[in-house]
């Protein structure tokens, strides 16, 4: 395969933007990206692209995105894999620039969460990313899904609501200085933990937000990379990963066998390991979901976590900065961009441009995970070639 390289990245903010639909945030995204590009891009050089998207809001995604974006004369694929759609849509174009089937791809992840104008309420947008006939009925919406798993983790390991309130605290830091991010504001252990009770163990600062915003990558051979930029990220290792649907079926509830399976792929794809990761943007929906991907990343041992959070090492300024963007928690979760912001984050970082930039930094590693726990998919980002 040949090599994948990021030279254009671009997103808006995330937030409730009701005075803006899809049609307006996809382009925004886009054209930000397109500034981006060192050594300027003409639209016309696009071949494909690929557009996560999950909550369908306006009518046909992929049209969406022709249209809106004046790329009438190429394919447009729609990914969507609940919340790990924006790392798949990455994975996919890059599979298909590193085939020497296209030179140049667009990636765009985007959605509406807090009101669209065809499904209309946040219920009927949970039940796109739980399974209708098993889950969905009893009631197993995002909060209570993942509530299922922490609070057997909290149960199985030495973690406590504390540890979860101290992610809390360390994301909603990172998020005052992301101009992007939908929660900058600072809170404190103590508010977290008093918090209005959402489902045990998750109080409300245990919770990401609802959030509209896009996000959109440039991807290229490495044939052609040094007509866009002489800095360029390069997508070292890409992974995908499953697990069965019904909690019932789940062999252990502290573990999500799915990042581990995406990280392994991505690992080794990029041939190396968690240790050689400098800064990560980790799917924290619900703050227990980072500590337990600290685990199943590999940044620590087996319910070894609390420590990583105890001692500031996830922190910026910490050995491994784990969501210096803010996160979902505090940066914001429209779950079709997420993955592809996530990027968009680490692009900035690896090429020593981000808003909260982590020294020295030159490998990352964006994560998803979604559905009811039963997928994930991992993207591995390196300022170095490889």
């Amino acid at each position: 395969m040949r090599r994948v390289a990021v030279v254009g990245a671009g997103m808006t903010t995330f937030g409730e933007h009701f005075e803006l639909g899809i049609k307006d945030l996809v382009p925004m995204a886009v054209s930000e990206m397109e500034a981006s590009v060192d050594k300027g891009m003409d639209r016309a050089d696009i071949e494909a692209a690929w557009f996560g998207e999950l909550t369908t809001t306006d009518g046909f995604p992929s049209g969406i995105l022709a249209d809106s974006c004046g790329l009438l004369d190429i394919p447009v694929t729609r990914v969507e894999n609940a919340c790990a759609t924006g790392n798949d849509a990455v994975r996919n174009a890059m599979f298909a620039v590193a085939s020497g089937a296209i030179d140049v791809a667009l990636v765009v992840g985007a959605d509406k969460v807090r009101e669209s104008s065809s499904r209309g309420t946040f219920w009927e947008w949970a039940a796109l990313t739980r399974d209708m006939a098993w889950d969905y009925p009893l009631g197993l919406v995002a909060p209570a899904n993942f509530a299922l798993h922490v609070a057997r983790y909290l149960h199985e390991s030495p973690a406590t609501k504390e540890h979860l309130a101290m992610v809390a605290v360390k994301n909603h830091k990172h998020a005052v200085s992301n101009p992007k991010a939908q929660l900058r504001f600072e809170i404190t252990v103590q508010q977290a933990l008093d918090a209005p009770m959402v489902v045990a163990p998750f109080g409300l600062y245990d919770c990401t937000p609802q959030s509209d915003g896009a996000a959109a990558l440039l991807l290229v051979s490495e044939d052609v990379a040094d007509r866009y930029t002489d800095k360029p990220v390069w997508v070292r290792g890409v992974g995908l990963g499953l697990d069965r649907v019904m909690h019932q079926h789940k062999k252990d509830m502290t573990t999500f066998p799915p990042t581990v399976k995406a990280s392994r792929a991505a690992y080794a794809m990029a041939g190396i390991g968690p240790d050689d990761i400098d800064v990560a943007e980790v799917h924290d929906c619900f703050t227990g979901v980072e500590l337990i991907s600290y685990e199943d990343l590999g940044f620590c041992e087996r319910f070894g976590a609390y420590k990583l959070i105890e001692d500031g090492t996830t922190a910026v300024g910490g050995a491994k900065p784990v969501n210096p963007s803010g996160g979902l928690k505090a940066k914001g979760h429209p779950p079709g961009a997420t993955g592809v912001a996530q990027c968009v984050e680490l692009f900035e970082q690896l090429r020593g441009e981000a808003s909260n930039q982590v020294d020295g930094a030159r490998t990352g590693l964006a994560h998803n995970i979604g559905g009811p726990t039963a997928v994930s998919a991992v993207t591995v980002l390196s300022s170095v070639r490889g």
